[in-house]
C-alpha cells in the first residue's frame, strides 16, 4: 500500500461529537477516533451531596467510594482483581449536585469493562465488612484535617454562605455524620440518584455507534429509574460583609472569601468568567496576584473562581498570610474589586484575557479522558452539543458593557463574606 491509499485516522475532535441514544432512551454524546485502541467514559448523575439524609453529611461521597467495592457475585478483592488484570480504571465520585464516575479501557477489554461497569452500577454489594473500611478510612481522614487551616476554612465559609441549606454542609461529612450512616441510608440514596433517566454519559475513543449503542444498553440501560430527588431550594451567599474567624493557634491566617456569582447556564456567565480572569483566575497575570503577592508579598498564592452548582453561583476567592497583615491583604482584594466595580479593566487588559482564554481553552482536550468529562459536564449543564464549538466565539465578543454588567452581578457593592483561619491580629 503506498501513502496515497493509506486510511487516514483523525485524533479526537470534541467538536464532533455526536448524539447516541438506545431504546431505553440513554444518551451519550459520542466522539469516535480510531487513534488509539482506548475507549473512555465519563458519566454523571443528577442528585449529590445535596441529596445526603439529614444529618447524615457525606453519604453520597460514601456511595460513590463503595460502589466499586464489591458488586454482583464479585467481593470487593475479587472485583479488584478482575479490574487490575484487563488494566481497566473505573472510578467514581460524588459533588454538591450529582455522582459521577469515569471509565477507561483498551478496546480489546470493552466488553469485559462495560460488564463490570454495569455490575458496579446495578448490584453493588454494600458489605458490611466494605461499609466498615471505607467508614474508618473517611473518619481517618477527617480527624487528620482537624487542624488543616485551609479545611477549617473552606468548611466554615460554606456553614456561613448557606447556613441552613444543604449546601452549606460539608460533603466529606463529619465525625459524627458519616458514623450515623447505615447501610439502608446508602441503599435508598442509590436508588434515589443512580437512574436510567437521570444520566448523562459521554464516550470518546475507537468505538463505533454501534458499538455504543450496546455498551449503553448493558451498563446503563439496565437501571431502573431513579427516585424522585429532594428539591434544592436556590439560594445566595449570604452575610456580605462579615468576617469570621476560627481560632488557630498557627502563624499565619488561611482566608476565604466569597461574593454573589453567576451560574455556567446564565447568559452573563462568559463575561464573568472573562472578569474572574483578570481579578484573580489567571494566576501569574491577575490583578490579585500582581498587587498582593508581587508588589506587596503578601501571601504566596491569591485567586478566585466561579463555582456553579445547580441552585446556587459564587464568586471564591483565597489566600493565605501572616496574621498580622490579613486585614492589610484584605485591603488590597478590597480595592482591587472596586477598581474593576468603578473604572473595570483596560481595553489591552481585557484582550490579554479573552486572548489567554480562547488560546487555552483546547488544552483541556489533549486526551480522551479530558474530552470526556468535559462532554459530560457540558451534558450536564444542558449548554448544547454545539458549545465547544461556540465557546471561544462567545469569549472573544465579551466587550466592556458585558464586563459591566457582570461586575455588577457578582461584585455589587464589594462586600464579601470572609473566613479567616488563624489568628488575624488587625481582622
Amino acid at each position: 500500500m503506498n501513502l496515497a491509499e493509506t486510511p487516514t485516522r483523525t485524533a479526537a475532535s470534541p467538536t464532533q461529537a455526536k448524539s447516541v441514544a438506545t431504546v431505553g432512551g440513554v444518551e451519550a454524546w459520542h466522539v469516535e477516533s480510531p487513534v488509539v485502541p482506548m475507549v473512555a467514559l465519563a458519566f454523571t448523575f443528577e442528585g449529590g451531596a445535596a441529596q445526603d439524609p439529614d444529618g447524615k453529611a457525606g453519604c453520597a461521597q460514601m456511595l460513590a467510594r463503595l460502589l466499586d467495592e464489591g458488586a454482583g457475585d464479585l467481593t470487593s478483592d475479587a472485583f479488584q482483581e478482575r479490574l487490575a488484570a484487563r488494566a481497566v480504571e473505573l472510578s467514581f465520585h460524588a459533588g454538591p449536585d450529582a455522582v459521577g464516575g469515569s471509565l477507561k479501557t483498551l478496546v480489546k477489554h470493552t466488553d469485559e469493562a462495560i460488564d463490570l461497569l454495569a455490575l458496579a452500577l446495578t448490584k453493588p454489594r454494600l458489605d458490611p465488612d466494605a461499609i466498615e473500611r471505607v467508614r474508618a478510612q473517611t473518619i481517618a481522614g477527617l480527624r487528620y484535617q482537624q487542624n488543616d487551616p485551609g479545611v477549617l476554612a473552606s468548611r466554615r465559609f460554606f456553614k456561613e454562605a448557606f447556613a441552613g441549606h444543604p449546601y452549606g454542609r460539608p460533603s466529606s461529612g463529619t465525625i459524627e455524620s458519616i458514623s450515623a450512616i447505615t447501610r439502608d441510608d446508602l441503599l435508598a440514596l442509590h436508588a434515589q440518584v443512580i437512574g436510567r433517566g437521570a444520566v448523562k454519559v459521554a464516550a470518546v475513543g475507537a468505538i463505533d455507534a454501534a458499538a455504543l449503542a450496546d455498551a449503553l444498553n448493558r451498563s446503563f440501560g439496565a437501571l431502573p429509574e431513579a427516585g424522585p430527588l429532594r428539591a434544592v431550594p436556590r439560594t445566595t451567599v449570604q452575610d456580605l460583609g462579615r468576617r469570621v474567624v476560627v481560632d488557630l493557634d498557627v502563624p499565619q491566617s488561611v482566608i476565604r472569601f466569597g461574593m454573589a456569582g453567576v451560574p455556567w447556564r446564565d447568559p452573563d456567565f462568559i463575561p464573568a468568567y472573562v472578569l474572574n480572569h483578570i481579578l484573580g483566575g489567571g494566576a501569574f497575570t491577575s490583578r490579585l496576584f500582581q498587587e498582593v503577592r508581587e508588589k506587596r508579598g503578601l501571601a504566596y498564592s491569591v485567586g478566585t473562581s466561579l463555582v456553579s452548582h445547580r441552585s446556587a453561583a459564587m464568586t471564591w476567592g483565597y489566600t493565605a498570610t501572616k496574621n498580622e497583615r490579613v486585614g492589610e491583604a484584605l485591603a488590597v482584594i478590597g480595592d482591587e474589586i472596586g477598581r474593576l466595580i468603578t473604572e473595570g479593566p483596560s481595553d489591552e487588559e481585557l484582550q490579554k484575557a479573552k486572548d489567554y482564554l480562547t488560546g487555552s481553552y483546547a488544552l483541556g482536550f489533549d486526551t480522551s479522558t479530558k474530552i470526556a468529562h468535559q462532554i459530560v459536564q457540558i451534558a450536564f449543564e444542558g449548554l448544547g452539543m454545539d458549545y465547544i464549538a461556540r465557546r471561544n466565539d462567545m469569549v472573544a465578543s465579551v466587550t466592556q458593557a458585558d464586563i459591566r454588567r457582570a461586575a455588577g452581578r457578582t461584585f455589587a457593592d464589594g462586600r464579601m463574606l470572609v473566613v479567616a483561619a488563624g489568628r488575624p491580629t488587625d481582622f
